[in-house]
């Protein structure tokens, strides 16, 4: 079907003798968030590192934008406009909040490396554009303040929308988020629905898998509960939430949500 952001055909996944994903099928819209839930070890971030290059599906197909991305190097899977963050976060400790964002743009660096040595009228003019930008993103996600400080140092929270803003910068058409809710407290949980929805405004397609559920019921358009691998319900997240495969995976036969 035309007009997917992202599409999963079938894709599935084989270590050994372990299906860690298997027959797996949905599709992000742009502009779209869709939630990845279910039990741990259902097989949520395997159908990351599946999108985003760093497993090769046994089965099935990937596209994104018409194109089929299956078996992409994860560069090669960024550059075509995809961008991640992490269960763990990945920031480079040691480093200011900006020099992080600014690690963010490396793919849309126009000049040359020898350019740079040279310090050619170009290259300080680019340089200077993409701190600019990176300031401005800073800015939107209320991180201005921070720019000059290491980001090893900062608090939890703030660590989690350096890392966001880096992603950002990559300018993505689908940003996929694992987990971006997990050790926030519910200030900050709040300030991450707004930063999503304003992301979705952009016309940004979001994939996310998270386990604070409050976080998946207000932002997400769609949702997908997948169990040992395969998917057992999709739909409205009020429909999701209620249905008896997804209710039992999570909590046991004859359980209640």
């Amino acid at each position: 079907m035309a007009g997917h952001l992202l599409e999963l055909k079938g894709v599935g996944i084989r270590f050994g003798g372990l299906h860690a994903v298997a027959d797996l099928s949905f599709a992000v819209e742009p502009g779209e968030v869709v939630g990845l839930i279910g039990p741990n070890g259902a097989g949520k971030t395997t159908a990351f590192n599946l999108i985003t290059g760093v497993y090769r599906p046994t089965s099935g197909e990937i596209h994104f934008d018409g194109s089929l991305i299956s078996g992409k190097a994860p560069h090669e899977v960024a550059t075509r406009g995809i961008a991640r963050t992490f269960q763990t976060i990945r920031l480079f400790h040691g480093h200011s909040v900006l020099q992080n964002i600014l690690a963010g743009t490396h793919l849309h660096v126009r000049q040359r490396w020898w350019q740079g040595l040279l310090g050619v009228p170009e290259q300080r003019r680019e340089e200077q554009r993409l701190r600019d930008e990176s300031m401005s993103m800073l800015a939107e996600l209320g991180l201005e303040r921070y720019a000059s400080m290491n980001a090893g140092q900062l608090a939890y929270g703030v660590q989690r929308r350096v890392e966001l803003a880096r992603a950002l910068m990559t300018r993505p058409r689908l940003l996929i988020l694992d987990e971006p809710a997990a050790g926030l407290n519910d200030a900050e949980s709040l300030a991450l629905n707004e930063t999503i929805r304003n992301i979705q405004g952009r016309g940004i397609g979001v994939l996310l898998v998270e386990h604070d559920m409050n976080v998946v019921m207000n932002v997400t358009d769609k949702v997908v509960c997948i169990n040992f691998g395969r998917k057992i319900a999709e739909g409205l997240p009020e429909a999701v939430a209620a249905d008896g495969a997804v209710i039992e995976a999570y909590l046991g036969r004859d359980e209640e949500l």
